[in-house]
Protein backbone atom coordinates (compact mmCIF):
# COMPACT_ATOMS: atom_id res chain seq x y z
CA UNK A 1 0.00 0.00 0.00
CA UNK A 2 2.82 2.49 1.27
CA UNK A 3 4.74 1.71 -2.29
CA UNK A 4 1.19 2.43 -4.67
CA UNK A 5 0.72 5.81 -2.20
CA UNK A 6 4.36 6.81 -3.13
CA UNK A 7 4.02 5.92 -6.49
CA UNK A 8 1.06 8.42 -7.04
CA UNK A 9 2.84 11.18 -5.01
CA UNK A 10 5.96 10.64 -7.44
CA UNK A 11 3.47 10.39 -10.51
CA UNK A 12 2.08 13.73 -9.04
CA UNK A 13 5.04 15.58 -8.30
CA UNK A 14 6.03 14.42 -12.05
CA UNK A 15 2.87 16.21 -13.53
CA UNK A 16 3.54 19.31 -11.39
CA UNK A 17 7.21 19.78 -12.33
CA UNK A 18 5.98 19.06 -16.18
CA UNK A 19 3.32 21.84 -15.73
CA UNK A 20 5.58 24.56 -14.38
CA UNK A 21 8.37 23.54 -16.86
CA UNK A 22 5.06 24.48 -19.65
CA UNK A 23 4.17 27.29 -17.81
CA UNK A 24 7.52 28.80 -17.55
CA UNK A 25 8.03 28.27 -21.25
CA UNK A 26 5.42 29.91 -22.36
CA UNK A 27 6.47 32.93 -20.29
CA UNK A 28 9.39 32.62 -21.45
CA UNK A 29 8.02 32.06 -25.40
CA UNK A 30 5.55 34.78 -25.70
CA UNK A 31 6.43 37.08 -22.93
CA UNK A 32 9.94 37.25 -21.78
CA UNK A 33 11.43 36.62 -24.62
CA UNK A 34 10.08 39.52 -26.47
CA UNK A 35 10.44 42.03 -23.95
CA UNK A 36 13.93 40.84 -23.37
CA UNK A 37 14.37 41.41 -26.90
CA UNK A 38 13.30 44.96 -27.27
CA UNK A 39 15.26 45.94 -23.98
CA UNK A 40 18.59 44.73 -25.00
CA UNK A 41 18.04 46.37 -28.54
CA UNK A 42 16.92 49.23 -26.96
CA UNK A 43 19.87 49.75 -24.96
CA UNK A 44 22.36 48.90 -27.82
CA UNK A 45 20.60 51.56 -29.99
CA UNK A 46 20.31 54.30 -27.72
CA UNK A 47 24.09 53.54 -26.78
CA UNK A 48 25.52 53.71 -30.33
CA UNK A 49 23.37 57.20 -30.55
CA UNK A 50 24.72 58.80 -27.59
CA UNK A 51 28.36 57.71 -28.60
CA UNK A 52 28.16 58.79 -31.79
CA UNK A 53 29.84 62.28 -32.71
CA UNK A 54 28.02 65.24 -32.35
CA UNK A 55 26.99 67.57 -29.22
CA UNK A 56 23.24 68.16 -28.79
CA UNK A 57 23.60 71.02 -26.57
CA UNK A 58 25.51 72.85 -29.81
CA UNK A 59 22.37 72.32 -31.64
CA UNK A 60 19.89 73.54 -29.34
CA UNK A 61 21.53 76.21 -28.14
CA UNK A 62 23.75 77.47 -31.19
CA UNK A 63 27.38 78.36 -31.16
CA UNK A 64 26.44 81.37 -29.49
CA UNK A 65 25.47 80.12 -25.92
CA UNK A 66 27.58 81.05 -23.05
CA UNK A 67 29.40 78.58 -21.39
CA UNK A 68 26.85 78.94 -18.05
CA UNK A 69 23.68 78.14 -20.39
CA UNK A 70 25.29 74.92 -22.05
CA UNK A 71 26.29 73.76 -18.06
CA UNK A 72 23.05 74.42 -17.52
CA UNK A 73 21.49 72.77 -20.37
CA UNK A 74 23.83 69.92 -20.13
CA UNK A 75 23.00 69.07 -16.37
CA UNK A 76 19.49 69.20 -17.42
CA UNK A 77 19.63 67.06 -20.22
CA UNK A 78 21.62 64.84 -17.89
CA UNK A 79 24.42 64.51 -20.42
CA UNK A 80 27.06 64.28 -17.74
CA UNK A 81 25.54 61.16 -16.47
CA UNK A 82 26.93 58.02 -17.02
CA UNK A 83 25.89 55.65 -20.21
CA UNK A 84 23.40 53.29 -17.89
CA UNK A 85 21.68 55.96 -15.79
CA UNK A 86 20.95 57.96 -18.54
CA UNK A 87 19.28 54.67 -20.14
CA UNK A 88 17.05 54.07 -17.01
CA UNK A 89 16.11 57.44 -16.70
CA UNK A 90 15.05 57.56 -20.52
CA UNK A 91 13.55 54.00 -20.56
CA UNK A 92 11.90 55.27 -17.60
CA UNK A 93 10.44 57.91 -19.45
CA UNK A 94 9.25 55.75 -22.38
CA UNK A 95 7.60 53.66 -20.04
CA UNK A 96 5.61 56.81 -18.06
CA UNK A 97 4.75 57.73 -22.09
CA UNK A 98 7.66 60.30 -21.86
CA UNK A 99 9.61 60.09 -24.90
CA UNK A 100 11.85 63.24 -24.62
CA UNK A 101 12.13 66.28 -26.32
CA UNK A 102 13.04 66.89 -29.90
CA UNK A 103 16.07 68.40 -30.22
CA UNK A 104 15.23 70.22 -33.47
CA UNK A 105 11.47 70.61 -32.97
CA UNK A 106 11.27 71.67 -29.47
CA UNK A 107 8.63 69.85 -28.99
CA UNK A 108 7.63 66.27 -26.98
CA UNK A 109 8.68 63.40 -29.23
CA UNK A 110 5.05 61.45 -28.82
CA UNK A 111 3.77 64.70 -30.40
CA UNK A 112 5.97 64.83 -32.98
CA UNK A 113 5.58 61.09 -33.88
CA UNK A 114 1.73 60.90 -33.55
CA UNK A 115 0.35 62.26 -36.75
CA UNK A 116 3.32 60.75 -38.98
CA UNK A 117 2.74 57.27 -37.35
CA UNK A 118 -1.00 57.14 -38.67
CA UNK A 119 0.86 57.97 -41.76
CA UNK A 120 3.55 55.62 -41.74
CA UNK A 121 0.31 52.97 -40.92
CA UNK A 122 -1.77 53.70 -43.59
CA UNK A 123 0.92 53.11 -46.25
CA UNK A 124 2.35 49.75 -44.44
CA UNK A 125 -0.95 48.84 -44.46
CA UNK A 126 -2.10 49.72 -48.02
CA UNK A 127 0.97 48.30 -49.40
CA UNK A 128 0.49 45.23 -46.98
CA UNK A 129 -2.93 44.33 -48.91
CA UNK A 130 -1.52 44.80 -52.10
CA UNK A 131 1.75 42.33 -50.91
CA UNK A 132 -0.88 39.88 -49.79
CA UNK A 133 -3.26 39.56 -52.26
CA UNK A 134 -1.23 39.80 -54.84
CA UNK A 135 2.02 38.16 -53.89
CA UNK A 136 -0.16 35.02 -53.00
CA UNK A 137 -2.43 35.03 -55.86
CA UNK A 138 0.64 34.67 -58.03
CA UNK A 139 2.27 32.18 -56.31
CA UNK A 140 -0.94 29.90 -55.69
CA UNK A 141 -0.90 30.21 -59.12
CA UNK A 142 2.36 29.29 -60.39
CA UNK A 143 2.61 26.38 -57.26
CA UNK A 144 -0.97 24.86 -58.35
CA UNK A 145 -0.39 25.16 -62.50
CA UNK A 146 2.53 23.97 -63.91
CA UNK A 147 1.58 25.60 -67.58
CA UNK A 148 1.71 29.26 -66.38
CA UNK A 149 4.55 29.03 -63.50
CA UNK A 150 7.03 29.74 -65.76
CA UNK A 151 5.69 33.01 -66.67
CA UNK A 152 5.22 33.72 -63.09
CA UNK A 153 9.04 32.79 -62.47
CA UNK A 154 9.88 35.60 -65.17
CA UNK A 155 7.48 38.12 -63.52
CA UNK A 156 8.90 37.43 -60.50
CA UNK A 157 12.50 37.22 -61.62
CA UNK A 158 11.69 41.14 -62.75
CA UNK A 159 9.74 42.66 -60.22
CA UNK A 160 12.22 41.32 -57.51
CA UNK A 161 15.03 43.04 -58.95
CA UNK A 162 13.24 46.07 -59.07
CA UNK A 163 14.35 48.86 -55.91
CA UNK A 164 11.60 50.82 -53.99
CA UNK A 165 13.34 54.17 -55.27
CA UNK A 166 13.74 53.41 -58.43
CA UNK A 167 9.56 51.87 -59.09
CA UNK A 168 9.27 55.29 -56.86
CA UNK A 169 10.81 57.23 -59.93
CA UNK A 170 9.50 55.71 -62.63
CA UNK A 171 5.56 55.46 -61.00
CA UNK A 172 6.26 59.44 -60.44
CA UNK A 173 7.16 60.50 -63.62
CA UNK A 174 4.65 58.11 -65.52
CA UNK A 175 1.56 58.52 -63.76
CA UNK A 176 1.78 61.42 -61.28
CA UNK A 177 4.02 63.84 -64.13
CA UNK A 178 3.58 63.07 -67.45
CA UNK A 179 0.03 61.06 -67.48
CA UNK A 180 -0.94 63.42 -64.07
CA UNK A 181 -3.34 60.32 -62.62
CA UNK A 182 -2.38 61.04 -59.29
CA UNK A 183 -0.41 63.58 -57.25
CA UNK A 184 3.04 64.05 -57.05
CA UNK A 185 3.82 64.19 -53.51
CA UNK A 186 1.78 63.99 -49.72
CA UNK A 187 -0.36 62.04 -47.91
CA UNK A 188 -3.79 63.63 -48.41
CA UNK A 189 -6.90 64.06 -45.78
CA UNK A 190 -7.89 61.00 -44.31
CA UNK A 191 -10.42 58.93 -46.40
CA UNK A 192 -10.77 58.53 -50.19
CA UNK A 193 -8.21 61.10 -50.83
CA UNK A 194 -5.39 59.36 -49.00
CA UNK A 195 -6.15 56.44 -50.16
CA UNK A 196 -5.46 58.23 -53.76
CA UNK A 197 -2.26 60.01 -52.69
CA UNK A 198 -0.90 56.60 -51.21
CA UNK A 199 -1.52 54.67 -54.43
CA UNK A 200 1.47 55.18 -55.49
CA UNK A 201 3.62 55.16 -52.82
CA UNK A 202 1.96 52.06 -51.78
CA UNK A 203 2.74 50.18 -55.42
CA UNK A 204 6.59 51.50 -55.04
CA UNK A 205 6.94 50.31 -51.84
CA UNK A 206 5.19 46.67 -52.58
CA UNK A 207 6.69 45.51 -55.98
CA UNK A 208 9.95 43.57 -54.69
CA UNK A 209 8.24 42.30 -51.68
CA UNK A 210 4.97 41.08 -53.69
CA UNK A 211 7.77 39.34 -55.97
CA UNK A 212 9.01 38.05 -52.38
CA UNK A 213 5.73 36.49 -51.24
CA UNK A 214 5.11 34.96 -54.85
CA UNK A 215 8.25 33.04 -54.49
CA UNK A 216 7.49 31.99 -50.78
CA UNK A 217 3.94 30.82 -51.85
CA UNK A 218 4.85 28.72 -54.91
CA UNK A 219 7.89 27.61 -53.49
CA UNK A 220 5.72 26.10 -50.78
CA UNK A 221 2.49 25.16 -52.78
CA UNK A 222 4.82 23.54 -55.05
CA UNK A 223 6.37 21.23 -52.26
CA UNK A 224 3.28 20.18 -50.84
CA UNK A 225 2.36 19.04 -54.35
CA UNK A 226 5.14 16.68 -54.80
CA UNK A 227 4.26 15.11 -51.41
CA UNK A 228 3.17 11.74 -51.46
CA UNK A 229 0.23 11.70 -49.59
CA UNK A 230 -0.94 14.35 -52.13
CA UNK A 231 -0.42 12.18 -54.94
CA UNK A 232 -2.23 9.20 -52.75
CA UNK A 233 -5.57 11.69 -52.56
CA UNK A 234 -5.40 12.81 -56.22
CA UNK A 235 -4.78 9.08 -57.13
CA UNK A 236 -8.22 8.03 -55.15
CA UNK A 237 -10.17 10.54 -57.04
CA UNK A 238 -10.91 12.97 -54.54
CA UNK A 239 -12.09 16.35 -55.67
CA UNK A 240 -9.35 18.84 -56.52
CA UNK A 241 -10.64 21.76 -54.87
CA UNK A 242 -10.53 19.45 -51.84
CA UNK A 243 -7.06 18.09 -52.21
CA UNK A 244 -5.80 21.51 -52.74
CA UNK A 245 -7.84 23.20 -49.64
CA UNK A 246 -6.99 20.30 -47.48
CA UNK A 247 -3.83 18.79 -48.32
CA UNK A 248 -1.41 21.67 -50.08
CA UNK A 249 -2.74 25.21 -48.98
CA UNK A 250 -3.03 24.25 -44.95
CA UNK A 251 0.51 22.68 -44.96
CA UNK A 252 1.43 25.48 -46.72
CA UNK A 253 0.30 28.02 -44.85
CA UNK A 254 3.20 27.74 -41.97
CA UNK A 255 5.74 29.44 -44.60
CA UNK A 256 3.34 32.02 -46.19
CA UNK A 257 2.03 33.31 -42.55
CA UNK A 258 6.08 33.44 -41.62
CA UNK A 259 7.09 35.75 -44.62
CA UNK A 260 3.66 37.57 -44.40
CA UNK A 261 4.84 38.28 -40.73
CA UNK A 262 8.49 39.51 -41.97
CA UNK A 263 7.15 41.53 -44.81
CA UNK A 264 4.64 43.52 -43.11
CA UNK A 265 7.21 44.18 -40.93
CA UNK A 266 9.87 45.25 -43.07
CA UNK A 267 8.20 47.41 -44.54
CA UNK A 268 8.14 50.07 -41.92
CA UNK A 269 11.85 50.02 -42.48
CA UNK A 270 11.32 49.89 -46.25
CA UNK A 271 8.77 52.95 -46.27
CA UNK A 272 11.59 55.42 -45.32
CA UNK A 273 12.78 55.53 -48.77
CA UNK A 274 9.26 55.86 -50.39
CA UNK A 275 8.14 58.60 -47.97
CA UNK A 276 11.55 60.67 -48.86
CA UNK A 277 10.94 60.15 -52.55
CA UNK A 278 6.85 61.28 -52.64
CA UNK A 279 7.64 63.56 -50.11
CA UNK A 280 5.43 61.79 -47.59
CA UNK A 281 5.48 63.30 -43.87
CA UNK A 282 5.46 59.94 -41.94
CA UNK A 283 7.85 57.90 -39.55
CA UNK A 284 10.41 57.38 -42.58
CA UNK A 285 11.10 60.79 -43.47
CA UNK A 286 11.14 61.97 -40.27
CA UNK A 287 13.70 59.32 -39.41
CA UNK A 288 15.88 60.64 -41.92
CA UNK A 289 15.93 64.33 -41.52
CA UNK A 290 16.40 63.46 -37.20
CA UNK A 291 19.75 61.30 -38.15
CA UNK A 292 21.01 64.21 -40.10
CA UNK A 293 20.34 66.65 -37.59
CA UNK A 294 21.07 63.74 -35.07
CA UNK A 295 17.74 64.39 -33.59
CA UNK A 296 19.01 61.72 -30.82
CA UNK A 297 15.31 61.29 -28.64
CA UNK A 298 13.17 61.50 -31.84
CA UNK A 299 16.21 58.11 -33.43
CA UNK A 300 16.00 56.63 -30.32
CA UNK A 301 12.30 56.94 -30.40
CA UNK A 302 11.64 55.84 -33.87
CA UNK A 303 13.88 52.65 -33.92
CA UNK A 304 12.85 51.42 -31.09
CA UNK A 305 9.20 51.45 -32.30
CA UNK A 306 10.51 49.82 -35.29
CA UNK A 307 12.62 47.00 -33.35
CA UNK A 308 8.71 46.96 -31.18
CA UNK A 309 7.42 45.77 -34.58
CA UNK A 310 9.11 43.55 -35.56
CA UNK A 311 9.13 41.54 -32.07
CA UNK A 312 5.37 41.77 -31.96
CA UNK A 313 5.26 40.91 -36.08
CA UNK A 314 7.49 37.22 -34.95
CA UNK A 315 5.56 36.64 -31.81
CA UNK A 316 2.26 36.72 -33.48
CA UNK A 317 3.57 34.43 -36.48
CA UNK A 318 4.52 32.27 -33.96
CA UNK A 319 0.96 32.59 -32.32
CA UNK A 320 -0.77 31.63 -35.23
CA UNK A 321 1.85 28.79 -35.96
CA UNK A 322 0.58 27.46 -32.63
CA UNK A 323 -3.01 27.79 -34.10
CA UNK A 324 -2.70 26.32 -37.51
CA UNK A 325 -0.25 23.44 -36.51
CA UNK A 326 -0.90 20.63 -33.83
CA UNK A 327 2.85 20.00 -33.43
CA UNK A 328 3.74 23.62 -32.73
CA UNK A 329 0.93 23.94 -30.12
CA UNK A 330 2.66 20.64 -28.44
CA UNK A 331 6.12 22.18 -28.67
CA UNK A 332 7.25 20.18 -31.31
CA UNK A 333 8.12 20.50 -35.30
CA UNK A 334 6.18 20.61 -37.78
CA UNK A 335 7.33 18.26 -40.46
Amino acid sequence: MTTVTSRVQAADSSSGRDRERRILSHAWRWVIGPVTTILVTSFIVFAALTLTPGDPVTQILGGKASAEQRAHLREQLGLDDPLIVRYADWLGGILTGDLGTSYTYKDAVGTVLLPRIETTVSLVLYAGILILIVGIALGLVGGLSTRIKPAIVVLVAVLISIPSYVAATALLGVFAVNLRLFPTYGAGTPGPDRIWHLTLPAIALSIAWIAYMAQISMAAVSEQRANEHVRTAEGRGLPRSLVIRKHILRNAGIPIVTASGLTLAALVAGSVVVESAFTIDGVGSLLVRSVSSKDVPVVAAISVLIVAIFVVMMTLVELIHVAIDPAARRGGRTK
